[in-house]
């Protein structure tokens, strides 16, 4: 088995949970993480991808999925990041979702990781793609736009893994866009750290019986 109980590596999990810099002014806070942790290379469970590495020097590579009620632009929001760790249990490498790719995230001088080894990243304002340089941001055409004008344009995400537990009705995009709508707002582009919930972080296997529990009840109000 490529994944491992993370129940096995709990303090682990905590101790090197990356640090999230999130707009001054973003209107949605992450709800929930569900952890997935590797001691050999595997699928993703949550995630279109496969979890390389070299096992002579990588021990374990624990996934965080950082679920969000909203996206700016759509309900339900999921995104990751990686961490790698040597056999010694220190950080040797980290990675974080942008997108639907992932860009490497522990710069090479190591500058965005703590003394007890927690990545520091900062969201994108609304949408919560991950980097460890905020100006990097800046470089996005539609950065502003996609909190303002754009807006609630994609209704509601169901992704496949998903499929047919919570999206129902002709008008749910519809419905979902207008509400969207009244989260509006301008990006600071000024970053505050944020603190986790003391119940943030569960297994993936309870985040998944939660979303679409979570999504329902939401959707039921709009």
């Amino acid at each position: 088995m490529a994944i491992s109980d993370p129940q096995l590596h709990w303090d682990t999990v905590l101790r090197v949970s990356p640090i999230l810099y999130l707009d001054r002014l973003e209107p949605f806070q992450p709800i929930r993480v569900g952890v997935n942790v590797f001691d050999a290379p595997g699928p993703s469970p949550s995630f279109d991808r496969n979890i390389e590495f070299d096992t002579s020097r990588i021990g374990t590579v624990i996934e965080y999925a950082i679920y969000y009620d909203y996206d700016i632009q759509h309900i339900y929001d999921l995104e990751h990041v990686w961490v790698y760790l040597d056999h010694e249990g220190q950080v040797v490498s980290a990675e974080a979702s942008f997108h639907g790719q992932y860009f490497l995230s522990l710069l090479p001088d190591r500058s965005n990781l703590t003394e007890q080894g927690q990545v520091k990243l900062f969201v994108q304002p609304g949408k919560h793609a991950m980097i460890p340089i905020a100006d990097f941001f800046r470089l996005l055409p539609n950065v502003e736009s996609c909190c303002q004008a754009d807006a609630g344009v994609d209704g509601t995400l169901e992704p496949e893994m998903f499929s047919g537990q919570f999206k129902f009705g002709n008008d749910i995009d519809e419905r979902s866009e207008k509400h969207l709508r009244e989260f509006s707002f301008q990006p600071s582009f000024d970053y505050i750290p944020h603190t986790w919930a003391s119940d943030a972080f569960v297994t993936w296997t309870e985040l998944t019986k939660e979303i679409p529990v979570r999504m329902k009840a939401l959707l039921a109000e709009l």
